[in-house]
This record gives structure tokens, C-alpha cells and sequence, in this order.
């Protein structure tokens, strides 16, 4: 399961950067995720309806852990598809108003759903085999309705919840840097110096020295950071938080573009001396 997991993820990190490179707007661009991640919930459905679990802990594992990363895309790219197409025209109070409605229903949810956002968010494991096994769901723990509407060959109690989670974590980081945007500097105040590499990479870095605290001794907000380096090299990282989530979904070589900068450095060392 664990092989095939990686084989999975791999591929869709491959294909999600492929299409966002190439992507024109975030409707269009949401549409497409949205279709390549129901084809990779097919995918995954299918291979544990062939395969199943060895034993009860495999099963828990698979529904609290690797079904909500894949549900959790699907789940947070439909958001942004209907947040953008219902959004205003427009960069005034309209838009700060709809946002902040959006950002309401986040908070709601939140509120409605405290008990598990705390189980989960602790790593609590003593209701795990009612909220993550199949066909042991407990009607008194409070379930959506879109537990009832799935098949329960491929759904327990509590996955959605989880992947729900996720995505929305990821979904009011969007929004509000969209309510960032309107304090973008101006263009004649642009730095001379542009970013051409990717923005997964940037992001990878960010995230690194923000780790490391390297900035005001470590008390830097990731948002104010990833902001300056945006404005410094002129670059767009969007929804860098979700960048980072895939970053971390990875199982071989989470620090890529790290591991690459060491190995450029001391290359560069090496020709020096040898010069």
C-alpha cells in the first residue's frame, strides 16, 4: 500500500505542476484539477477495492491519513472553483465583504465540527477505530450527510471530515491573501532582480528559513515572509501554504530544490580551487 501511495502522489504532484504552469486563470485551472482528482479517486478506489487492508491498523492508517490528502485537493480545488466564479467584479468593499462571508462559513464549520478539530488536530487515537474503520460509524458522533450519500466500501465515518480539514485550512489561506492583494507594491517601486526559478522551489526555501528562524529571531510570521520575498523578486507564489502541503506529501526527496542548492555550492567550490 505504502509503494503504491508514493506511486500515486509522485504522479499527481507531477501533474498538478504541469497544469499550473500552464494555466491562465484559476477557474480554468480549478476546473482541470478537479477533473484529474476525480480520476485519481477512481484510481485510488479501485486498487482497495482489488487490494483491501491486511489488518485493521492498515485500514484506520489509509482512511486517517492517505484518503483525506487526495480528498482534501478535490475538496479545497471545487472551493476555489465556486469562489471564483461567484466572485464580484471588481477590487472594492464588494470583495472584501464577499470574502469575508467566505471566510464566515470557515469559521463555522470550525465551530460546529470543535470535538473532532481537537481529536484530530491532538493525534488522539481511542475513537479511531469507530471514525476510521468501515461500517462502524456511531450516529451519536456527529456525522455529515455525505456519509450516508457514499459507498461505504470506500468511506467511514470520519475521512471526509478529515480531508474537510485540510482543504479548509488551505482554502482560508487563499482567501485571505487575496485580501492582501489590494496592498501589492507599486510598479515603480519593482526590484530589479526576478525569480525564474519554480515557485515550488521558492516555497521550499521560504519554509526552510522560516523553520531555521532565521528572521527576527524566529518570531516572523510565514505569511510576512513569503510577502517580502513575493515583493523582492516580483514573483506571485499564490497559494503558497498549499504548495507547502504537497511539499510535505512527498515521500522521496521533500528538500529537492535544497538539496540541489548544496550541490550547486559546493560544485562551485570545488571549480574555484581547481582553478
Amino acid at each position: 500500500m505504502d509503494k503504491q501511495y508514493e506511486n500515486y502522489v509522485q504522479n499527481l504532484e507531477h501533474k498538478i505542476e504541469e497544469l499550473t504552469a500552464e494555466a491562465e486563470n484559476p477557474i480554468g485551472l480549478a476546473h482541470q484539477l478537479i477533473e484529474l482528482l476525480l480520476g485519481c479517486m477512481a484510481e485510488l478506489k479501485s486498487y482497495v477495492m482489488e487490494n483491501g487492508f491486511k489488518n485493521v491498523d492498515e485500514e484506520i492508517y489509509f482512511f486517517k491519513h492517505i484518503k483525506p490528502v487526495f480528498l482534501s485537493k478535490l475538496i479545497y480545488h471545487n472551493a476555489i472553483y465556486k469562489i471564483e466564479t461567484k466572485k464580484p467584479y471588481g477590487n472594492g468593499k464588494a470583495i472584501k465583504k464577499y470574502i469575508g462571508n467566505e471566510l464566515a462559513k470557515l469559521k463555522r464549520y470550525f465551530d460546529n465540527n470543535l470535538d473532532f478539530y481537537k481529536y484530530y488536530r491532538t493525534n488522539n487515537t481511542y475513537l479511531d477505530e469507530k471514525y476510521f474503520i468501515r461500517g462502524k460509524y456511531d450516529i451519536k458522533l456527529s456525522l455529515d450527510t455525505y456519509y450516508f450519500e457514499t459507498d461505504h466500501n470506500f468511506t467511514t465515518s470520519h475521512d471526509y471530515k478529515v480531508a474537510k480539514i485540510i482543504a479548509n485550512d488551505l482554502i482560508q489561506v487563499h482567501l485571505e491573501d487575496q485580501l492582501n492583494c489590494s496592498n501589492k507594491k507599486k510598479a515603480s517601486e519593482k526590484s530589479p532582480l526576478n525569480w525564474t526559478g519554480s515557485k515550488t522551489a521558492l516555497t521550499e526555501l521560504i519554509y526552510a528559513l522560516y523553520a531555521q528562524g532565521i528572521f527576527d529571531n524566529g518570531n516572523a510570521d510565514i505569511k510576512i515572509i513569503a510577502k517580502t520575498f513575493e515583493t523582492t523578486f516580483n514573483i506571485d507564489l499564490g497559494d503558497f501554504y498549499h504548495t507547502f502541503m504537497e511539499l510535505k506529501a512527498r515521500k522521496i526527496n521533500r528538500t529537492k530544490f535544497l538539496d540541489s542548492l548544496r550541490d550547486a555550492l559546493i560544485k562551485r567550490m570545488d571549480e574555484q580551487e581547481e582553478e
